[in-house]
């Protein structure tokens, strides 16, 4: 991945790579910083408001709790007030009694003027003698049906809270709801007691977030946004999820918008349900300000970065221009035109690179003038050097063969007839006028084969059955041009090491094949082998520059003449495991005879 970045770099221009790195080294840190100032900002806002929130609903729950805390020790009191209990279970004579005891008992009266965290109070009893004076109240059928009537009925000497309507104002406020036992009576009465809805809109007016104060039933009782009382969760588009949720931190959408709602649960002491205290705030509202701040920040950011890109822009172009202009001129030289000369002004590392070049170009032109006339006393040195060595290596065929031949055409004489000698004889003159011909720079690969079955066939007149050869030559290369007197030697030390096993003889395998636009060579035979350090003497021998006294001629003679003609590259390999036979193999460059 770095080698892929780094060549796709080197393959942009300076100019680029300039404006790239001043992307990279100012605009990018100061994208993340800006990120991550922003999603800082934004959080420790939300935060705060999240703070905020959970600190106000607290002091909401603890301030309300102490509003209708009066509530419950009034409902304590009267619940133990034998005297209540008694005017509400007499049976009354005449309307004068009732009123008289009215005027008797001014206990209620005392408590709503002491009290202004009450609105109301009124008890509920089953007795017809008694007049409606909105404290001792005949229920009506309607009431006692009523859920909340019902409710409390179930629950004996618990306290609840329900928001309910008043019959004297007809308005809805939160009351305490409790069943109470009659003096002297197996009868029950229903104890009401109205909290005071201003006390508790008064607490909720001082928060700065969307407050509310709700019953178990999901009503709204008070809220510092008016239009909210007397109406339910579900009627503010509250998500339904969250109605029944206890206390904690939720994200719900309210109104349309995502906001973030935090509730506390209220649990006044020995009542049968709870209150909730809830602060709904909007947080794009509060992530508001800092947005504006940040856009204000990118507004300035952005307009500091296009100048400076302006200004990077200017100066990468000037010292672009500038190496363009030498570039021109090194191609210049690089097609061979030498009388150029480059002017840069000023001072700086690219003029001082122009007068360096300049004394280049004098110094390089100076010197090919004296390589040219060296190369040509040179290069007439070196042909008639190759010349005279070709000629050299090319007759230093070992003449043991000629004397092993002709022995054997004497004694042939004496035991055979004359149309075999001639036939030897004939493949005799042959191997010597292809000799004699070495003298031309390439053979066809034909001609070069002709030879090297000359030379087996009379080998195999000397050694009959003991001597077995086998040619397999790719068709693709038989219009080969190639060096004379390649093969043969190699053949000749094929044979040499074959007739070394002497149970079966000599099998030599000459194979020649086509392989990405060169000619393979392969001699094999199945002798003996060649031991390992014996081997190793003689791969020394093929790379060294002086001839050894006692060294393989033929081996050393074709090695030098490949090298010579195909290059350093080229030459012979040499394979030779103990006990299978010995491989020798070399490839030369395809070239179609003319």
């Amino acid at each position: 991945m770095f080698r892929w970045f780094v060549k796709l770099m080197n393959d942009i221009k300076i100019r680029n790579k300039l404006l790239l790195a001043f992307l990279g080294v100012t605009l990018l840190p100061v994208l993340l910083v800006g990120g991550y100032l922003t999603f800082e900002m934004r959080t420790m806002a939300f935060d705060n408001a999240l703070e905020q929130a959970s600190t106000n609903v607290d002091r909401v729950r603890k301030r309300t709790e102490e509003v209708i805390g009066v509530s419950q020790d009034i409902s304590y009191r009267l619940n133990n007030d034998t005297r209540l209990k008694r005017l509400a279970v007499r049976k009354y004579e005449s309307v004068y009694e009732v009123v008289k005891a009215y005027q008797d008992y001014t206990d209620v009266r005392e408590y709503l003027r002491l009290y202004t965290e009450i609105s109301n109070i009124r008890l509920y009893t089953d007795n017809a003698s008694l007049l409606n004076n909105w404290e001792l109240i005949n229920p009506s059928p309607a009431i006692k049906e009523s859920e909340w009537y019902q409710r409390a009925q179930r629950y004996e000497g618990m306290v609840g809270w329900e928001y309910i309507e008043d019959e004297r104002d007809h308005h809805k406020y939160l009351s305490l709801v409790r069943k109470i036992e009659l003096e002297g009576s197996s009868k029950t009465g229903m104890l009401v007691i109205n909290v005071n809805s201003s006390k508790l809109t008064a607490i909720l007016n001082q928060e700065s977030f969307d407050t509310m104060i709700v019953d178990d039933q999901n009503n709204i009782i008070a809220s510092n946004r008016k239009e909210r009382e007397g109406k339910t969760l579900a009627d503010i588009s509250f998500d339904t999820k969250l109605l029944g949720q206890g206390s904690g931190s939720y994200e719900a959408v309210v109104d349309g918008e995502p906001s973030q709602i935090v509730i506390d649960e209220l649990n006044p002491q020995a009542s049968r349900n709870a209150l909730r205290v809830i602060s709904v705030f909007s947080i794009d509202s509060i992530v508001k300000e800092p947005n504006r701040i940040i856009r204000l920040a990118l507004s300035v950011i952005t307009i500091s970065v296009a100048l400076a890109f302006l200004l990077i822009f200017s100066f990468s172009s000037l010292f672009s221009r500038r190496l363009l202009h030498l570039s021109k001129h090194i191609n210049r030289v690089g097609t061979g035109d030498f009388d150029t000369a480059l002017q840069i002004d000023g001072k700086d590392e690219i003029a001082l690179l122009a007068r360096q070049f300049n004394s280049m170009v004098r110094s390089i032109h100076d010197l090919m003038l004296e390589v040219q006339v060296s190369n040509e006393q040179n290069s007439l040195l070196q042909q008639k050097q190759n010349d005279i060595r070709f000629k050299m290596l090319a007759s230093q065929i070992n003449p043991h063969f000629l004397f092993n031949a002709l022995e054997s055409i004497r004694m042939e004489a004496h035991m055979k007839n004359q149309q075999e000698i001639a036939r030897v004889v004939r493949l005799l003159g042959q191997m010597m006028r292809s000799s004699l011909e070495v003298g031309r720079s390439k053979v066809t690969l034909k001609q070069e084969l002709d030879m090297v079955r000359c030379y087996l066939e009379i080998q195999q007149f000397r050694y009959e059955e003991r001597l077995k050869y086998h040619f397999i030559v790719d068709p693709a290369v038989e219009s080969l041009s190639m060096p004379p007197l390649i093969i043969q030697p190699l053949v000749e030390n094929a044979v040499i090491h074959g007739l070394d096993n002497t149970l079966e003889g000599a099998v030599v395998t000459v194979e020649i094949r086509y392989e990405q636009d060169h000619a393979i060579f392969t001699i094999t035979d199945n002798g003996a082998g060649i031991t390992r350090d014996r081997l190793e003497q003689i791969r020394i021998t093929l790379e060294t520059q002086e001839e050894q006294e006692g060294a393989r001629i033929g081996l050393r003679n074709v090695h030098d003449r490949l090298k010579l003609s195909y290059g350093e590259k080229y030459g012979l390999t040499i394979e030779s495991p103990p006990n299978e036979g010995t491989r020798i193999s070399f490839r030369i460059p395809m070239e179609v005879a003319k």
